[in-house]
């Protein structure tokens, strides 16, 4: 997901549960984070009072080695 600001959001790791930002120009790694558990879906974000939040549902199930869960994790963003 890339946001109007250009910021680009990754969660797309199997194995190591990371949730990534990038610098959309320089593709810089701005930001990581360690998911409880992969979030192999696609980020959304939204806004609330004139916040922005970033959210990814954290689920597993492709890493055996690893247990499956669910959770929503959500980020704000910087104002």
């Amino acid at each position: 997901m890339v946001t109007a600001g250009g910021l680009v959001f990754i969660g797309a790791t199997n194995f190591d549960r990371k949730f990534h930002a990038y610098d959309k120009k320089t593709g810089a790694l701005l930001w990581e984070t360690t998911l409880p558990f992969a979030g192999n879906a696609a980020p959304a974000t939204y806004e609330i009072d004139g916040r922005q939040y970033v959210v990814i549902a954290a689920g597993g199930g492709k890493d055996l080695t690893w247990p499956s869960g669910g959770a929503y994790v959500a980020f704000a963003l910087p104002r």
